[in-house]
């Protein structure tokens, strides 16, 4: 980013007074942070039936499998697009996923992690393994809700033996829990980079929100026909593209 906005220069104790007077805002915001959570933990379930099948690796399984043996589980719902190549899949769930890369520490704490997605099995296990994620990926095509359905969410679920209840679930901005990429900017002196955000005076105007979740093989901006989502280019094989190949969602 090539810009003339800066900061104002200070020495270290006024640095460190301006730190400490934000110090006090932060640690607020965690305490109300702190109150949310509580306050998810308190709300009410609805039992569904965990026998529903969906299709992972080893063909249809019952939802219920998914838990792993463990009473919690927490799932991305990922969008998906039919018929179409790897460059048009919803960038922004790309995003999310590729945040997402170990639930190793989720395990120990005694909950499992799973994506669920729309789109028919071939086609998810060759995006899956383009992508090289190694967490569990499952079909839910058909599948009622809450195990189907509306896709893009954040969703938390309960098992009781073999009873299995829907306990939470977020979308939009409340999916940034999963994306540790956003905690990071927002500790950087220009931030997202979004043009929605508030700034001070002469600082860049930024671009349209999450510009940066899909680039050309070159590097630059572009949710154009040359674009793919930006961690694509990471992936062996991932060259050049002249069109999205969109067929239509799935959703």
């Amino acid at each position: 980013m090539s810009t003339d906005a800066r900061p104002p220069i200070v020495d270290m104790a006024t640095w460190e007074a301006a730190r400490d007077e934000l110090l006090v805002r932060e640690k607020a915001h965690t305490r109300e942070g702190d109150a949310l959570s509580a306050a998810r933990r308190r709300l009410p379930m609805v039992e569904f039936d965990g026998s529903v099948e969906v299709v992972g690796p080893e063909g249809p399984v019952p939802f219920l499998s998914l838990f792993q043996g463990r009473d919690e589980l927490l799932v991305y719902k990922h969008m998906w697009y039919d018929d179409t190549p790897h460059q048009g899949q919803c960038e922004g769930c790309t995003f999310t996923a590729w945040n997402v890369k170990d639930a190793s520490y989720l395990n120990a704490r005694g909950v499992s992690f799973a994506f669920l997605t729309t789109g028919v099995w071939p086609e998810v296990a060759d995006f899956v393994d383009f992508m090289g994620f190694t967490l569990p990926w499952y079909s839910v095509r058909d599948a009622p809700e809450p195990i189907g359905g509306e896709m893009g969410y954040l969703t938390s679920y309960l098992r009781d033996g073999d009873r299995t209840f829907l306990t939470y679930r977020t979308t939009g901005r409340g999916n940034e829990a999963i994306n540790g990429v956003f905690g990071l900017l927002d500790r950087t002196v220009y931030g997202r980079g979004e043009e929605w955000e508030e700034k001070p005076e002469g600082w860049p105007k930024g671009q349209h929100a999450c510009w940066y979740w899909r680039t050309d093989v070159d590097g630059n901006s572009t949710w154009g026909e040359t674009g793919r989502p930006t961690a694509e280019w990471t992936r062996p094989g991932a060259g050049p593209v002249t069109t999205l190949g969109r067929h239509g969602p799935h959703h």
